[in-house]
C-alpha cells in the first residue's frame, strides 16, 4: 500500500509520460498535483516510489518514468471507475461495426486511430488481420533503430505468435504489460477473446508501455460488447 499522496504523485507521472513520452520532474509534479507540500517533500516521495519499484530514472535526466509495476497498479484503479468511450468515438464505431469481413476491418482500422496503436483481428485461430503499424513505428519510444528491428520481428511472427497463444488465452478482456506481453517486453496489449456461434476470435490493441490504458480497454470493452 502507498499513501494517497505518493498515489496521486504516481498516477501525475503515469499521466504525464503517456501524454508527452517524456521523464517527469519533481517541479512538474509540484505544479500539477497542488499537494499543498513542499518540492523537497515532493522528491522524498519520488526517492521512496523510485526504491519500491514504481518509477525509474532512465538516464541521467532529473525525471522519472513509471514502471511496470506502476502500470499494473494503475489498472487496478482503472478497474474501479472504467473510463468510457466518447460519443463521437461510439458513433463512429457503431457506423461501422460488422463482423462481415469488410466492415470488421473499418473497425479495426478506425480503432487503430483512436487508440494509436496497432490493432489484430484474429476471427478464428489460422484467420488474422491487423492495422496500424505505422502507429507503432511512430510512438518515440521506437525510434531507434534496434527497437524498430525489434517491433519488424514481432510483426513477422505475428501470425506464429496468435496461433501460440490463442487457446491459451482465457475468455474475456486481459492487458498483459511489458514482460507478460508474448508480442514482446518492449510493447503492451490490450486485447479480448470471445466467442460468436461456437467460434472464438480475438481481437488486441498492441502499443508501447506507455499506452493509455483506460482508453485502450474501453475501445477493447466496446468489441466485446459486440459479442455478449
Amino acid at each position: 500500500m502507498i499513501s494517497d499522496r505518493k498515489k496521486t504523485i504516481l498516477r501525475t507521472i503515469i499521466k504525464e509520460y503517456i501524454k508527452n513520452a517524456q521523464p517527469v520532474s519533481s517541479g512538474v509534479l509540484v505544479e500539477k498535483c497542488k499537494l499543498g507540500v513542499s518540492p523537497a517533500t515532493v522528491r522524498n516521495d519520488m526517492v521512496e516510489l523510485e526504491e519500491d519499484g514504481y518509477i525509474m530514472q532512465p538516464h541521467t535526466s532529473a525525471g522519472r518514468i513509471p514502471t511496470e509495476l506502476a502500470y499494473e497498479l494503475e489498472l487496478a484503479e482503472i478497474s474501479k471507475d472504467k473510463k468510457n468511450l466518447k460519443e463521437t468515438e461510439l458513433g463512429l464505431l457503431d457506423n461501422l461495426f460488422s463482423i462481415e469481413e469488410a466492415g470488421a476491418k473499418q473497425t479495426a482500422k478506425a480503432i487503430a486511430e483512436l487508440s494509436n496503436g496497432a490493432v489484430f483481428w484474429a476471427f478464428h485461430k489460422n484467420d488474422l488481420y491487423y492495422t496500424g503499424l505505422s502507429n507503432l513505428f511512430a510512438q518515440p519510444e521506437f525510434k531507434q533503430s534496434e527497437i524498430v528491428y525489434d517491433v519488424s520481428v514481432v510483426i513477422d511472427h505475428m501470425e506464429e505468435i496468435i496461433d501460440d497463444i490463442f487457446e491459451k488465452i482465457e475468455d474475456g478482456e486481459q492487458v498483459l504489460i511489458g514482460s507478460k506481453n508474448p508480442f514482446g517486453v518492449f510493447l503492451s496489449t490490450v486485447l479480448v477473446k470471445y466467442k460468436k456461434d461456437k467460434k472464438s476470435g480475438m481481437f488486441g490493441i498492441m502499443g508501447p508501455i506507455r499506452m493509455d490504458y483506460a482508453h485502450n480497454l474501453a475501445l477493447i470493452n466496446y468489441i466485446k460488447s459486440k459479442f455478449e
